[in-house]
């Protein structure tokens, strides 16, 4: 006889409820039998036949008495797993009368912040307050104006005035790879994609989760309080993503990061009728996956029958429980719940207890997700990347069940095929087709720390203020299920908000305070008074004509300026910053007139007057400049109190030698290195040294798109992969080819190498050696030639490198040289992420440094002794090296590590954001360091005296702004004034 309890039922009739079985369970209790105890043999037949009598007592009564039915002993948690299946995940009602967090550190005291301007994410991130925010237990107590009674009942209470600061809830990164992918990056950590096939939904990315990441406390110090960690895109169905609480715990331990840790983790099961939390599945469409030699087509079908193969175990699992939930036993005597360990997170996608955040770019594959998705009937929580988004909201709208958010960058773009048509415009057109838009990092794709920045760059380009804001904090907690506890300042909420210096929007915003789960994480914040101006949100540019532009050419919109040769007037001018005499220093030109005239006195504005791009007149006290206006043929340009700058000069990137970076059939390709044994023999014996100038492309979106943000300059050395790039050029981005005007300002600027440990090839000291024989004796062969016209001071040496010990070799080599040759080494160090630490030494050798990124973050090993600058230190690095007089210069931030060789391709599209970065070093730095001139100078003048470019300052370009300058929030570029294309270049 099978084990289990016996009762009488017609299997075709009303069958005996749970809630009846639960009934006769518990009155066996009470006449002694309990399951596990050790009963006397006549109790428990005694109890059997009293439970046998009134089964049979109901059956008599319903007239059911057919057949016996043995019933399992597991029934009860049959039954409970079966009605658990319906449940969706979400808070159980007790918990909005929390008092404590589940995440409260014991010993955390109370805080109270006072005086704040509270953005507190409400009425569609519309809601500001003025008041206090009390913090205890892990939660947010009380805010706005809390009663002087309930502060009473507190005698620790630890009070910080933020003296009308900004305060938000914690920043929410939706996207990261932060602990997976590792900082520094290290073969022996990097746990971010699988590489066993395109399907593997079993994959945790918490079984990865390296807590001694360095980024953590980086992301914290840009106001980030809690990420999605997910897999890597390579795989289609890549594994599932855990949401973390960035702040070290008493356990140190990744499953206590989790918040809202999936129940089963660790044994943990919840209570019957409890909802489960919200679980997270990482996809990924396009080309990614094809790294397993798939196209699109198998993918897709890869994919398909993941989900039928889930879709027939839930199949069995809803039919197993309706029999179960039925009474219906002998239909599934001795049949076990079907499941399958391998395949349940997708079987509970089907059920809507798994949020789907899908990396798909291009508007095919987001179609083919959603037809995926109503053909299966599960929602998508959001697509990630969705650069084509834009273009196809009506698509996102037939998605099943509801619309996905859609989670992207603002101007990331460009870096392969499928992120070709992205518009910076994308963000703002999405929200006013009323689609959730999130701004994530692909963190360290960009460094979390960074995040906020996103946004603030997605609201210059039209995104409305409250959703910029929402789209880092209260859009991504709604996204991922958590709008419950986090994302808002509520109260009942996580204690996890942030004191901002400057209106969270503002450029170069910096967190002064932050506090996860009520505990401060930043142990002595530093941050640089920031201007009055920057405690409002920034009034941006209107770019609705060019928004417009951008879904009517499907994501590529013409670029091209409008040439004016002619006479060109500006009016309305409020500043000229140009070089001076020596050409070494930028000043502002109608500072220095009679009176003193600058855009303080707004009621005095100035003009400016070119003809073939050069300058004619300006200011406000030369009348001649008055006639022209009179110029019929005259093109004329109300800047409306805006700017006239220098233009800006890109370093660092792979700016106009390919269309996309990772894309070979649109770029120049990578050099053969000299220290290559299997060099071909035409080289000849001493190898070849390549010059960027011959593998140029004029006409390049990035370029363009570069041009039009204020830089006109544009300095770039050959794509390479081990040691030796070679010979850079000086060229207009705006140019429509090589041969014309002005296009190449000079063919040869400098030689350029890496170092950096880990990169291909040989050691770094066989680099070095190879480099001190060239550098100290004649060698034969093109590259002996350029090497010694290094050594002989007649050409600079560009070291890219990011390590202090690198560059302590270098000075030292530098001091070789010159003792022999008995001439000054030009040396100039980029991207420079340990400059710091060897900043006397760089200023006693006459080193200059061009740094980039702007913040340094521990890419690799060569940068983990970083200088990262407010709020975790005092000093930026280029304020630290200034402070040291070392000439500083600043290049674009790209993404990973551009002290390795191989990495510049994947910074040309962010050489248009040059102008902010200048803008944040100058806030970063402080006024006392810095000025707006010297922040100028940074992306300018400083960086061409370094790679020994001299420009006539009578043949420099000039940008013209509306509404602000290059380096803030407010500034939109109208035209270039370009004299050495003897040109206009208007982009209104």
């Amino acid at each position: 006889m099978a084990k289990g309890i016996m009762r009488l039922s017609n299997t075709d009739v009303l069958p005996l409820t749970k809630t009846q079985f639960i009934s006769s369970h518990a009155w066996i209790s009470r006449v002694g039998l309990r399951p596990g105890a050790t009963t006397p043999l006549y109790k428990i037949f005694g109890a059997l036949c009293l439970l046998a009598s009134g089964a049979y007592i109901y059956a008599v009564i319903y007239g059911l008495v057919r057949t016996t039915e043995i019933l399992p002993f597991d029934l009860e948690a049959i039954v409970d797993r079966c009605n658990s299946l319906q449940l969706q995940p979400g808070p159980p009602p007790e918990f909005y009368s929390r008092s404590q967090s589940d995440r409260f550190q014991p010993g955390t005291k109370p805080v109270l912040i006072r005086n704040a301007t509270i953005w507190t994410g409400g009425a569609a991130g519309h809601e500001t307050l003025h008041g206090d925010v009390l913090l205890d237990k892990g939660l947010i107590q009380a805010f706005g104006k809390i009663p002087p009674s309930l502060l009473a009942t507190y005698s620790n209470l630890t009070t910080i005035s933020a003296n009308g600061a900004w305060l938000t809830p914690g920043v929410v990164d939706l996207h990261a790879h932060l602990a997976v992918e590792p900082s520094p990056r290290s073969s022996g950590a990097n746990d971010g994609n699988s590489y066993k096939g395109p399907i593997v939904p079993w994959l945790r990315a918490l079984d990865g989760l390296n807590t001694h990441d360095d980024a953590f406390l980086h992301s914290i110090s840009g106001g980030v309080t809690t990420s999605l960690v997910l897999p890597g895109s390579l795989n289609a169905i890549g594994g599932q993503g855990f949401v973390v609480k960035l702040r070290p715990t008493q356990e140190r331990s990744p499953t206590s990061m989790l918040l809202e840790p999936p129940f089963g983790l660790n044994g943990s099961q919840p209570e019957p009728g409890v909802p489960p939390h919200w679980r997270h599945m990482k996809h990924a469409c396009g080309e990614n996956p094809r790294y397993y030699q798939s196209t699109r087509m198998d993918t897709v079908w890869a994919v398909r029958d993941a989900y039928e193969t889930a879709r027939k175990i839930k199949v069995a699992q809803d039919n197993f429980c309706s029999h179960a939930l039925s009474g219906d036993w002998s239909a599934i005597k001795g049949v076990q719940f079907p499941e399958s360990l391998q395949w349940e997170s997708l079987v509970e996608i089907l059920r809507g207890r798994v949020k789907v955040q899908t990396h798909c770019y291009e508007a095919l594959d987001i179609d083919n997700f959603v037809r995926l998705s109503n053909e299966f009937q599960f929602p998508v929580a959001a697509f990630h990347h969705a650069h084509e988004a834009y273009l196809v909201p009506e698509v996102l709208k037939r998605a099943y069940k509801n619309v996905p958010a859609i989670a992207m960058f603002s101007t990331f773009s460009r870096y392969k095929r499928e992120a070709y048509r992205h518009s910076e415009f994308a963000p703002r057109i999405l929200a006013e087709e009323g689609i959730d838009v999130v701004l994530k990092s692909d963190h360290p794709a960009i460094s979390s720390r960074n995040l906020l920045h996103e946004a603030a760059v997605a609201h210059f380009y039209g995104l409305a203020d409250n959703v910029a804001l929402a789209s880092v904090i209260s859009t991504p907690a709604k996204v991922l299920g958590l709008d419950h506890r986090i994302g808002f300042i509520a109260k009942g909420f996580d204690a996890d908000v942030v004191l901002w210096d400057s209106h969270p929007l503002a450029l170069g915003a910096t967190p002064t305070q932050v506090f996860i789960d009520g505990i401060q994480q930043i142990a002595q914040p530093h941050y640089a008074p920031k201007p009055i101006a920057h405690q409002r949100a920034p009034s941006p540019p209107d770019f609705t004509h060019e928004a417009a532009e951008a879904v009517k050419h499907e994501g590529l919109p013409p670029l091209a300026p409008a040439r004016r040769p002619g006479v060109v007037i500006f009016t309305n001018v409020s500043r000229y910053w140009a070089r001076d005499a020596s050409g070494d220093a930028i000043v502002n030109l109608f500072a220095a007139e009679p009176g003193g005239f600058d855009a303080v006195n707004r009621g005095a504005l100035g003009t400016v007057v070119f003809s073939q791009g050069r300058l004619v007149c300006s200011g406000r006290v030369d009348a001649s400049c008055v006639t022209y206006l009179a110029n019929a043929d005259a093109t004329i340009i109300d800047l409306q109190g805006g700017v006239i700058q220098p233009g800006l000069v890109g370093v660092g990137s792979g700016l106009g030698l390919s269309e996309i970076a990772l894309e070979p059939s649109t770029g120049d390709g990578i050099v053969v290195d000299p220290l290559d044994p299997n060099q071909p023999p035409l080289l000849g014996t001493g190898g070849y040294i390549a010059r960027a100038a011959d593998g140029l492309q004029f006409g390049t979106r990035n370029a363009l798109l570069a041009y039009r943000s204020g830089v006109t300059l544009s300095i770039t050395a050959p794509s390479h992969e081990v040691w030796l790039s070679g010979l850079s050029v000086a060229f207009s981005p705006g140019a429509p080819h090589r041969l014309a005007r002005g296009a190449i300002l000079r063919d040869v600027v400098a030689v350029h190498i890496t170092l950096a440990h880990g990169d291909a090839g040989p050691s770094v000291s066989t680099k070095v050696a190879a480099l001190r024989r060239l550098l100290t004796e004649p060698v034969d062969g093109d590259v002996g030639v350029w090497f010694q016209k290094a050594a002989n001071g007649t050409i600079p040496l560009v070291v890219t490198t990011g390590s202090a010990d690198v560059i302590a070799t270098m000075i030292a080599l530098k001091k070789e040289i010159e003792a022999k040759h008995g001439v000054p080494f030009r040396l100039t160090v980029v991207s420079a992420a340990e400059a710091h630490l060897v900043a006397d030494e760089l200023a006693k050798a006459n080193v200059g440094v061009i740094v980039f990124p702007l913040r340094s973050f521990p890419y690799t090993w060569d940068e983990h002794r970083v200088l990262p600058g407010p709020p975790l230190s005092e000093d930026s690095l280029i304020s630290h090296l200034i402070k040291h007089n070392v000439t500083v210069g600043l290049g674009p931030r790209g993404i990973a590590s551009q002290s390795h060789a191989g990495e510049e391709g994947m910074a040309s599209w962010s050489v248009r954001n040059l102008r902010f970065d200048a803008g944040e070093a100058l806030l970063d730095a402080g006024p006392d360091v810095l000025d707006k001139a010297g922040a100028f100078a940074l992306a300018s003048v400083n960086v061409e005296r370094l790679l020994g470019l001299r420009v006539d300052p009578n043949e420099q370009d000039l940008v013209a702004t509306v509404g602000g300058d290059l380096l803030d929030f407010e500034g939109k570029v109208v035209a270039v004034i370009s004299p050495r294309q003897e040109v206009v270049d208007i982009f209104v």
